[in-house]
């Protein structure tokens, strides 16, 4: 019951987090009478968004499928390059500092060269986003599969399982929690990916919407278009936390009992 009530509080705290910031927010505009193509009225971006909530859900649904395609391929291809780097030195040695210098170059300078090499389509949307967000998985699982407890390495070698079963069954699920933090940061990550992609070049999604409505100054509509960005984000990050809480509960123990 008591960690229903604290559940419930902690939802109800940040509803009305953004319900202040939108209040202030109309405050503000009104107060200072700031032009309404530098900061449009809360008011006005709610019913812009009411009255084309279809089109906006249309243009939303292709960032998200753009946006899923390549956290997924992030999640996949990260973990499968840090068990890669954690067993094999010699891959480490040569392959680790050409991802850190991958993920040193700023995406939209080679955002062009996707389009160049993929074309206009979803492809290299789901290229920039994974490549954006991948990164993060690496570097956390790496952390992960490197910081299984002593005891736990002890046990999995006095069971004397096979090399494969002890990796999979004892050091990767120990590195979970380890994997489910980066997933966390790259699912905003691959987001990001996604609308920078549709900056260089697209005709649908939101990033799109952003790009055609800056044309016209119509700061409604980018506001719009960045409110259903965020709501997004929270969204997918709140399900990313949800599995969490349901991958690793022994975590969830160990806080509450400290």
């Amino acid at each position: 019951m008591i960690r229903l009530f604290r559940s419930a509080a902690r939802r109800m705290a940040g509803l009305a987090s953004v319900v202040v910031f939108l209040l202030l927010w109309e405050v503000a505009a009104r107060v200072f009478h700031v032009r309404a193509i530098m900061l449009p009225l809360p008011g006005k971006v709610v019913l812009e968004l009411a009255s084309e909530w279809r089109w906006y859900a249309g243009h939303a649904a292709y960032t998200l499928m753009t946006t899923l395609a390549g956290f997924a391929l992030a999640v996949a291809g990260g973990v499968a390059i840090a068990i890669m780097l954690v067993g094999a030195r010699w891959f480490e040695r040569f392959i680790y500092p050409l991802i850190v210098a991958l993920n040193s170059v700023p995406k939209v300078a080679i955002a062009p060269l996707f389009v160049i090499w993929m074309g206009t389509g979803a492809e290299p949307k789901i290229a920039i986003a994974f490549l954006i967000a991948v990164f993060a998985i690496i570097v956390d699982t790496v952390h992960g599969l490197r910081s299984v407890p002593q005891d736990v390495l002890d046990l999995g070698r006095v069971l004397k399982g096979s090399r494969r079963d002890f990796f999979f069954k004892v050091r990767l699920p120990s590195a979970l929690p380890s994997i489910l933090a980066g997933m966390k940061v790259s699912i905003s990550l691959a987001l990001v990916g996604a609308i920078v992609g549709e900056f260089v070049s697209s005709q649908r999604g939101l990033g799109y919407v952003i790009m055609s409505a800056q044309g016209t100054f119509d700061t409604v509509r980018v506001f719009a278009a960045i409110f259903v960005l965020a709501l997004m984000g929270m969204v997918l990050f709140a399900l990313l936390v949800w599995l969490e809480r349901r991958s690793t509960p022994w975590l969830r123990h160990h806080r509450e009992d400290g």
